[in-house]
């Protein structure tokens, strides 16, 4: 089954390097209808992506939805096209205008998921550029602290991107994400893009820690898939703020599966060009609907009728 999946990534990747149309900086009348009607062929296959009970078939929805996706992005002016109806899916902005990035789950039979997306480039006039993200999460030994690039991508659905510009070297976002992991844990990830040499590079050493885990590339947690985690941002504080996870009792330490929130919370403040760890935040009203800003595959979605 795994050779299976990484023939359909094959061909996807093949999909995303096709030749590629100009893009126009309006979205003419003409190709606004249709993208609309691609759209709701998008909405269709990812009810087939999501539904059908098979791996396989789940897998060839999939490979049919990026065609299409592939298909509607080439249409001239798409950046400006927001696929409001298609909710099955992360599309994310980058806060300042220069991207957006497309990102969701497929759900495998053993309850562990790969993960799909592109980057869309902002390029009013030019060729359509995408960078796509090709999920190598189970050949990535050591996450936290391992800089990866868009064909080598620690995959994930991601829910909120956060643009840094001051106290850096080099701009980059901050990516907020889901993690389905397994039918046990799930995880979410603090991580970091930014664009060099021709590649969407992921993860920068600017994260402060505990002794533990001191300058980390990407922050990760891990707990029960029985349980709901809060992983977001306050922009008026520049705070990362997130439920501080722990296991019932210290026996269990290291023992994901049965950990949770504790109702305390923990953050991570900008400061001086690097996030530093701050413990025992007080947090009023933390519940966030941005927070859970994905489709869990493992719950159905109800088919969009066509009025």
């Amino acid at each position: 089954m795994y050779r299976y999946r990484m023939k359909v990534t094959f061909f996807i990747v093949l999909l995303f390097a096709l030749p590629t149309v100009l893009q126009a900086q309006k979205l003419s009348a003409e190709n606004r209808q249709k993208l609309l009607t691609l759209q709701d062929s998008l909405i269709a296959k990812s009810f087939s992506r999501i539904n059908l009970e098979l791996e396989p078939e789940r897998y060839n929805s999939n490979y049919a939805f990026i065609k299409t996706l592939i298909e509607a992005l080439k249409i001239p002016g798409s950046f400006g096209f927001g696929f409001d109806s298609l909710k099955s899916i992360s599309i994310q902005p980058s806060g300042d205008g220069a991207f957006r990035i497309f990102s969701w789950p497929i759900l495998n039979s053993d309850g562990s998921y790969r993960y799909y997306g592109t980057i869309q480039m902002n390029k009013p006039g030019a060729e359509l550029q995408m960078f796509p993200l090709v999920d190598y999460s189970e050949s990535i030994k050591a996450p936290a602290d391992t800089l990866t690039t868009n064909d080598k991508w620690y995959g994930a659905q991601y829910y909120k991107v956060i643009p840094v510009s001051r106290d850096t070297r080099i701009p980059y976002y901050i990516l907020l994400g889901w993690k389905g992991n397994s039918a046990a844990t799930t995880k979410k990830v603090i991580d970091i893009l930014y664009f060099k040499d021709g590649k969407a590079c992921f993860g920068m050493p600017v994260f402060d820690g505990d002794k533990e885990h001191p300058n980390k590339h990407r922050v990760i947690f891990e707990y029960s898939a029985q349980v709901t985690m809060l992983l977001n941002y306050q922009e008026d504080k520049g705070l990362i703020v997130f439920d501080h996870l722990a296991p019932p009792n210290p026996a269990l330490k290291g023992k994901f599966d049965q950990y949770g929130p504790d109702f305390t919370y923990d953050g991570l403040k900008f400061s001086a060009g690097r996030w530093r760890l701050t413990e025992d935040l007080e947090v009023k009203n933390p519940a966030s609907a941005a927070d859970e800003q994905y489709n869990d595959p493992r719950k159905p979605t109800k088919k969009v009728e066509k009025l």
